[in-house]
């Protein structure tokens, strides 16, 4: 199969076209469920009930995890979703339950109040609690629920809220098909501060493995970070959003997919992204030397993803 390719399509059809264990690594960011409406019939985030929303999550996973290797890594990005009826909410049908078209909201990645409807658990203004919800689901089908990643962002979009936080993280979870899957911690090492010394106690004065990235990054010749020593990579990543220009509002800062990418595949791997969008994961992939296959329904995000890697020479 040829790869450093953009299927058009939906994405379960565009699945069945990927070979058994062809994926070493799958790095994705599905729409949110009721926060926006991308104009693309059949995309994701619009099923009339959370539920929905999971169901369709586990039905499509159980697709990609044919694609992908018996040692292979599955990294998900999911934001969460607020239940309420406030102006800020996203309109629903009142006959289908669904989003209705012309409301977009705003797909920031932060949570956001769902628009009216009831339901027989979530009450107003509860958090849906989407992402564990999807990897728990996940789990019961089987897949190994390895890990929950903090995505912490300095940046985080404002909220006009005054009785919880702003919203400033999502997860990641890192999920497999095995209990033995091809890891490489090394590649993502975070160094150790100036003037510490690794291996010390755990609370000492001095000398302390504190942790940081601030030293010891060399540049490679493309241009990402390497680190020859330092600690194990901690599970909260503290990456700022950064908009790409002319894209959707959530597009992966390319911080995020590098990290999945290095730990989670070699040189010479494939690396799938099922929901491309502008293209980040792949424009990752093949700065880090993998090839890669991304899936994409929506037409206007494959000319931006095209365009994106046409500007740089990189299309293939």
């Amino acid at each position: 199969m040829d790869t450093n390719t953009i299927l058009t399509g939906d994405v379960f059809e565009r699945l069945k076209d990927i070979p058994d264990q062809f994926v070493q690594c799958a790095v994705t960011s599905p729409p949110y469920w009721a926060l926006r409406d991308y104009q693309s019939e059949g995309q994701f985030g619009l099923e009339s009930t959370p539920e929905g929303y999971v169901e369709r999550m586990v039905e499509l996973c159980r697709e990609l995890k044919r694609v992908l290797r018996d040692d292979g890594t599955f990294w998900l990005n999911l934001g969460d979703t607020y239940w309420g009826g406030g102006w800020r909410g996203v309109e629903l049908n009142k006959h289908s339950g669904k989003v209705q078209k012309g409301h977009p909201g705003s797909h920031c990645g932060d949570a956001m109040s769902m628009g009216k409807g009831s339901h027989t658990i979530i009450k107003n203004k509860d958090m849906v609690g989407i992402p564990w919800r999807v990897a728990f689901a996940l789990q019961a089908d089987g897949w190994y629920l390895r890990q929950d990643i903090i995505w912490s962002k300095p940046n985080p979009m404002p909220e006009s809220v005054t009785d919880r936080c702003t919203k400033a993280h999502e997860y990641i979870f890192l999920l497999s098909k095995s209990k033995n899957y091809y890891y490489d911690s090394n590649a993502i090492k975070q160094p150790y501060k100036e003037n510490t010394k690794p291996g010390s106690q755990f609370g000492g004065k001095k000398g302390n493995s504190e942790l940081g990235m601030k030293t010891k990054l060399q540049s490679s010749p493309q241009g990402f970070f390497e680190m020859k020593d330092g600690a194990n990579m901690r599970s909260v990543w503290t990456i700022p959003v950064r908009p790409f220009k002319g894209a959707h509002f959530a597009t992966f800062p390319e911080k995020l997919p590098e990290l999945c990418i290095r730990a989670g595949s070699k040189e010479g791997d494939v690396v799938l992204d099922p929901f491309f969008g502008s293209g980040t994961t792949g424009w990752v992939a093949q700065r880090l030397k993998r090839k890669w296959i991304g899936i994409e329904l929506n037409p206007d995000y494959i000319k931006i993803a095209e365009k994106r890697f046409q500007q740089q020479e990189l299309f293939l």
